[in-house]
C-alpha cells in the first residue's frame, strides 16, 4: 500500500509549511492526482484520514482533484483531453504523442490555523 509513504510525504510537507508560517494547524489540503500517477483517489482519502492522526494535519479536509490525461501529438499538433488507456491522437491515430498532463501528484494548497497572537505573516522558511 504505497498511499501510506505518499500520505506520509505529504504530510511532512505540510507541518513544514505549517512551521513557516508559525501555524497550529492544518485544516485543509488540496492536492491534484493525475489519472496516470499510479495512485488511487479513494485509497489516498481513506489512508490520509489514518496517517494524520497526531499530526498537524490531524483535523484536515483532504480535497482531491483528479486529473485528466492531455496529450500532444508532433505529427499534427493536436492536443487533447485523451482516456488513460488510449494515448493515440484523436485526429491522426499517431501514437507517437506527448504527455502533457496526467502523471502528476501535486501539494496544491495549505489552508493553515494560525496562532491566535499571531500578526501579519511571515516570510516562509525554506523546508
Amino acid at each position: 500500500m504505497h498511499e501510506l509513504a505518499i500520505c506520509q510525504g505529504l504530510i511532512r510537507e505540510v507541518e513544514c509549511v505549517a512551521r513557516a508560517h508559525h501555524a497550529r494547524a492544518a485544516a485543509k489540503i488540496c492536492v491534484s492526482v493525475g489519472a496516470l500517477c499510479g495512485i488511487d483517489p479513494q485509497q489516498l482519502a481513506r489512508t490520509f484520514s489514518i496517517a494524520r492522526a497526531g499530526t498537524l494535519a490531524d483535523g484536515a479536509e483532504l480535497e482531491i482533484e483528479s486529473v485528466g490525461v492531455r496529450i500532444r501529438c508532433p505529427v499534427c499538433d493536436l492536443e487533447s483531453e485523451v482516456a488513460p488507456n488510449a494515448l493515440v491522437c484523436a485526429r491522426c491515430g499517431g501514437w507517437r504523442v506527448q504527455l502533457v498532463r496526467g502523471e502528476e501528484l501535486l501539494l496544491r494548497s495549505v489552508e493553515l490555523e494560525l496562532e491566535v497572537n499571531e500578526q501579519a505573516p511571515r516570510a516562509p522558511a525554506a523546508c
